[in-house]
């Protein structure tokens, strides 16, 4: 099996990155092959609606995701994780995900392929608030985008209170979030 990690966060060492790679850690020690992607490293510029995918097999945007387009064509599984920022994903998370429209096309687009479905999805978010129901609306709603774009998403992890104690601090996190890679691979 193989699971790419995407990082949609500004900080490539902070609570998100350590969250998504202790995730892939996981999958890992289960006989996961891995990669990661940080969008703090990439230059993916926002879709601009311009539907040439829509005519022909790619991206008319020449950038960085054509990277992640290959990466995303032989994984079997994707990791995307997101700060929460405003009640919601990052914008680097939203770029991404909008620019997922040019190869993840959803069966009742004439476009559909089925390659591209059914690929297993963690979405894994950190928020600085302590109440991991704050914001369930919004995780419930980006969970229906991601299963209208065909991934099978297999969990939700929500990891709260980084305003008290970075990720990699909290020992009950580093069990739990490899446990999360390894149902991951197990699934």
């Amino acid at each position: 099996m193989k699971v790419i990690g995407f990082v949609a966060s500004p900080h490539k060492e902070g609570n998100t990155a350590w969250t998504v790679n202790k995730i892939l850690e996981g999958a890992k020690e289960h006989g996961a092959e891995t990669n990661v992607w940080y969008s703090s490293e990439l230059d993916i510029k926002p879709c601009r609606g311009c539907l040439i995918c829509a005519k022909s097999d790619g991206c008319a945007i020449s950038d960085d995701m054509q990277k992640i387009y290959d990466s995303l064509k032989q994984t079997d599984a994707l990791v995307l994780g997101s700060p929460v920022y405003m009640g919601q994903m990052s914008g680097q998370a939203k770029i991404f995900t909008d620019r997922l429209f040019a190869q993840i096309t959803p069966r009742f687009s004439p476009k559909f392929k089925e390659e591209n479905a059914g690929k297993k999805l963690i979405l894994a978010f950190t928020q600085g608030n302590p109440n991991a129901d704050l914001f369930q609306t919004y995780y419930d709603y980006t969970k229906k985008v991601f299963q209208l774009l065909e991934f099978d998403v297999k969990d939700v992890v929500v990891v709260t209170g980084m305003r008290n104690e970075p990720a990699n601090e909290r020992k009950d996190l580093h069990t739990v979030m490899k446990n999360v890679g390894s149902a991951l691979v197990n699934s």
